[in-house]
């Protein structure tokens, strides 16, 4: 019975192909960055599109998480801190020019591209911070995308 259920576990999915593979990537994208920088905390939503296995790596702050657990408990941090009438809020937001999609068969895809990132403080003007690179593996699963690896580099300051 063990034994199927890991076959089971394991056993590849069916991916969309060309733009729709795409398509997919992209509102998966939205959906996890719009819940993460948003206005609103939203942890149901980032938590139902992370892997408990998550891992995230940061050229600026290093070794971001190494599970879904840790980087749940620093997002409600950031959410605590947002709160405060005058704290520092950012948008990100994706170059789409720049994104490339990998399949990677029976399991999800690459996403790799560049994004912008916006701030300001309180209710003030928004104002582009920086921008950089990321790569991000995501898997492919019945409940949907969740993303298991991260990488944000090349992060450049804005002129």
């Amino acid at each position: 019975m063990l034994a199927s259920l890991a076959l089971l576990a394991a056993a590849p999915v069916a991916l969309p192909e060309g733009p729709a593979l795409t398509a997919e990537l992209v509102a998966a994208d939205d959906r996890f960055f719009t819940a993460f920088f948003g206005t609103t905390c939203q942890p149901d939503v980032v938590r139902s599109l992370i892997a408990d296995d998550f891992e995230m790596y940061h050229d600026k702050g290093g070794v971001v998480a190494t599970n879904a657990d840790q980087f749940m408990a620093d997002y409600a941090k950031n959410c605590a801190a947002r709160a405060a009438p005058d704290a520092w809020r950012s948008r990100r937001e994706l170059v789409p020019e720049s994104l490339i999609v990998n399949p990677v068969p029976g399991f999800g895809a690459i996403e790799d591209g560049d994004h912008r990132f916006y701030e300001r403080q309180g209710d003030g003007k928004e104002r582009l911070a920086g921008t950089a690179h990321f790569t991000q593996l995501w898997q492919k699963s019945e409940s949907g995308w969740k993303l298991k690896r991260v990488f944000s580099f090349a992060h450049r300051a804005a002129p």
